[in-house]
């Protein structure tokens, strides 16, 4: 596969510093230098300028001032970010292409309770949920459980730990 289609197959995500975080549609300079090489119309002037605009594209990339990840990679930022308030968040990954979710499945770590007898679950997947209404929990507290999340009205989220009954947590 070559630089310029491999380049086409990946998600643009973050620009440099110049760019505006409040507009993804537009694309940095230097992606968009690279694009402008295709109406060049003689052949050793296009390739020179995609010459030109790769080693800009690469030392871009190098320099922490352009990050290029494909779908999969964003697709599983955004399951390490679930439940945690993010607002940028759609900005950065929101388009048709990605996907959206609405719940995440792993194991339980461990769970242990916190002040006022409420929860804290930590799960398999590094994140740490912790119950935020005051109804009491009854579930098998052992590592390996089957424990899904998902999203709720109003922003909130249920944890149900195996067959017990949901619990309304947030993220820590």
């Amino acid at each position: 596969m070559s630089l310029v289609s491999g380049l086409a197959a990946l998600a643009v995500v973050a620009a440099s510093p110049g760019q505006d975080a409040a507009a993804p549609q537009q694309r940095p300079e230097v992606v968009e230098r690279l694009t402008a090489c295709r109406a060049v119309a003689d052949n050793a002037a296009r390739l020179a300028c995609y010459d030109a605009a790769t080693a800009a594209l690469d030392t871009a990339q190098q320099q922490g001032e352009l990050v290029v990840i494909d779908r999969a990679a964003v697709n599983q930022t955004r399951r390490d970010l679930f439940g945690f308030d993010l607002p940028t968040l759609p900005r950065l990954f929101g388009n048709a292409q990605t996907q959206e979710l609405d719940s995440i499945e792993t194991t339980l770590q461990s769970a242990s309770q916190a002040g006022e007898g409420r929860w804290v679950f930590r799960l398999a997947d590094g994140s740490s949920w912790r119950q935020i209404d005051s109804d009491p929990v009854r579930f098998q507290n052992r590592a390996g459980q089957e424990v899904r999340v998902r999203k709720a009205s109003l922003g909130s989220f249920l944890l149900t730990v195996g067959n017990s009954r949901a619990v309304r947590v947030r993220r820590q």
